[in-house]
């Protein structure tokens, strides 16, 4: 408050005026309004009339102004010690620095920066600018202190984790790096909690000297397991490639092992189309098409240059990679979408090959062909996707190739051949206890995949496995009635009903006469059309269970069948249990190659001497971290 007011009182008839203390005048106070109220006409009031109160007022106003400077300089200046103390780093042991460290090195882990991070000018500065007191640590100690002191706190919380997991199941593959002479054995896992939700984790990228023998790889998951305290009753499943020394291995190390279905899908493509040899010739042709664009600067910017004549997109063409034969697929697709640019192009310039008319329609037609493929990859690939998904997709996909298309001229050899494959590499899915329990408990599928001569089978599977989980129960299964259910599905009229396809002797589905243009989707729901639902008399508790659960309606395919075990689990506890095991199976060993993705920015040109260790311990920080947040 001003220390005019010391002179004058607000007029208690009217609050716009205030009153002198010495000659009672009334003086305005500068507006109608509170918010437009000075004390300017007050001032000038005793200057004018009271000089003796003017000065009296200019001394209380300088006095005042005094008292405040000298809180302020009270309340802010520090002592000569604290002056001291703000100047001085802190000691490396202090809780402020070492919080910092840790979270320099959570950002080397989570980002792939090299620990030399530490003596980079720009990020030293920004560190400085953010915590003048902090003393950057040297690159050594960051690799020798800070990262094996976050890799503990880490594997202490995957350690609780892993040993509340009642059913674990893995993924293992062996990588070997391109700029160092460094292979890698990994090693994931993933269960389902009492929630059913799904938890991932990395367990080892280590790594895996000398020859990759079967034996060793043993050795190497005796080991590992030894570890991290896990009992081989513990493990439901390893997936593994197609390779034998590693299916030689899980089969001495004594646990149930599955082969990858993205594996099995490119040795299926590779061995029953791609080497077909006229596909092979168009593909070489394509290849060097390709190797000519890439290996000339001018070459791509005169295609460039036709592309936009053409209104086209701007697009780069793609090189495929032996071991992907999906690459190969973007490849044909890549080589078909720029055919009128590659066109023009030969016509104004050389290239070393150019693909004649039978030649565009083959790449054409196998793109067509291998769409489904390419579909079922990425929908296998996926982080949701389980061993539950592979029956019903091996149906499908056998169902779509078995049928014939006025399309398929001059490729259909090569679907011929792609379908035996297909059925070669998939012999027998319907009878493994691992894929057919995991797609009856899935509430997408149950048991609608199957023949009708494998449904039996699969059922008696489940209920075996419900009675054993269940602590050995002694309930049968009685005779099939074989009545239908009132599932909507199976009602007169339905027009998925309307077409059956009868199967020949060797169980594939018949050719159909007339031409189809089908997809994966279509044949799934195709087969869901032709299953009836039987309804079974039943005595026990768990096979009643089983029964009333197999006779309800499924769930839509993009669902989520955790979810809805996380809702019925009360309803069907005995089925819930088998669920929970079963449904933690990966169908593919895609965590265990998105791992050496990773490994690969880890060991890469600029840091291909990083110790082994060092590299899983970042690695491992990498992929559990979120874990723990």
């Amino acid at each position: 408050m001003s220390a005019v007011w010391n002179f004058f009182n607000v007029s208690p008839a009217d609050s716009r005026f205030a009153v002198c203390k010495d000659c009672e005048a009334h003086v305005m106070r500068g507006g109608s309004k509170a918010s437009s109220f000075n004390t300017s006409n007050l001032i000038c009031h005793i200057k004018k009339n009271h000089p003796e109160a003017h000065e009296a007022f200019l001394q209380q106003s300088k006095a005042k102004q005094q008292r405040g400077k000298d809180s302020l300089q009270k309340t802010t200046q520090l002592s000569l010690k604290q002056s001291a103390e703000k100047k001085m780093k802190y000691n490396k042991e202090h809780p402020r620095a070492k919080a910092i460290s840790q979270k320099i090195m959570e950002c080397i882990a989570l980002d792939n920066q090299p620990f030399s991070i530490a003596q980079d000018a720009g990020f030293s500065k920004l560190v400085e600018f953010l915590e003048p007191r902090f003393a950057m640590p040297s690159r050594k100690n960051f690799s020798d202190v800070c990262l094996p002191e976050l890799y503990s706190v880490v594997y202490e919380h995957v350690e609780k984790l892993i040993s509340d997991a009642v059913a674990i199941s893995f993924t293992t593959d062996i990588w070997s790096s391109s700029v160092s002479q460094v292979s890698m054995l990994s090693l994931t896992a993933q269960w389902l909690d009492p929630d059913f939700k799904l938890v991932k984790t990395v367990l080892h990228s280590q790594e895996c000297r000398g020859s990759h023998t079967a034996q060793a790889i043993t050795c190497a998951f005796e080991k590992m397991f030894e570890t991290w305290k896990i009992s081989k009753e513990r493990v439901h499943v390893i997936v593994r490639d197609n390779a034998r020394n590693m299916a030689k291995a899980t089969s001495e190390f004594g646990v149930l092992s599955l082969p990858c279905m993205a594996h099995t899908l490119q040795l299926a493509v590779n061995g029953g189309a791609l080497s077909q040899r006229n596909i092979a010739d168009a593909l070489a042709v394509g290849r060097r098409v390709i190797g000519h664009f890439k290996h000339s600067p001018l070459a791509c910017s005169r295609f460039e240059d036709i592309q936009k004549e053409l209104n086209m997109p701007v697009k780069k063409l793609q090189q495929d990679v032996s071991t992907r034969w999906n690459s190969t697929y973007y490849m044909m697709q890549r080589l078909v979408e720029q055919k009128r640019a590659l066109s023009a192009y030969a016509a104004d310039y050389e290239l070393p090959a150019t693909l004649n008319a039978t030649q565009w329609g083959i790449l054409e037609k196998m793109t067509n062909l291998l769409e489904p493929f390419e579909q079922l990859t990425k929908d296998i690939s996926s982080a949701e996707a389980t061993a539950a998904d592979v029956i019903p997709a091996v149906m499908s996909l056998t169902r779509l190739l078995a049928r014939v298309d006025e399309s398929d001229k001059g490729v259909l050899t090569a679907k011929r051949t792609l379908l035996e494959a297909v059925c070669n590499r998939f012999n027998g899915v319907q009878s493994e206890p691992l894929y057919a329990i995991a797609t009856l408990v899935d509430a997408r599928y149950k048991d609608r995949y199957f023949d009708s001569d494998k449904k039996g089978e699969a059922l008696n599977m489940l209920l075996s496995v419900v009675d054993e989980m269940a602590g050995g129960g002694n309930d049968q299964q009685e005779e099939t009635a074989g009545a239908r259910s009132d599932d909507p599905s199976q009602e007169d009229g339905d027009p998925r009903q309307e077409e059956r396809n009868p199967r020949q002797e060797d169980g594939n589905p018949r050719p159909p006469k007339k031409a189809r243009n089908e997809s994966l989707q279509d044949m799934y729901q195709e087969i869901l059309a032709e299953n009836d639902i039987i309804t079974q008399a039943t005595t026990g508790e768990t096979a009643s269970q089983v029964h009333t659960y197999l006779g309800e309606v499924l769930i839509l395919k993009k669902e989520c069948p955790l979810s809805y075990w996380k809702s019925n689990q009360a309803r069907f506890p005995a089925l819930a249990r088998v669920a929970r095991k079963y449904l933690t199976a990966p169908c593919t060993s895609v965590d265990s190659e998105r791992l050496f993705s990773a490994v690969s920015h880890v060991i890469d040109e600029k840091r291909n001497r990083i110790h082994c260790d060092n590299a899983e311990m970042l690695i491992f920080i990498q992929k559990n971290l979120p874990l723990k947040q």
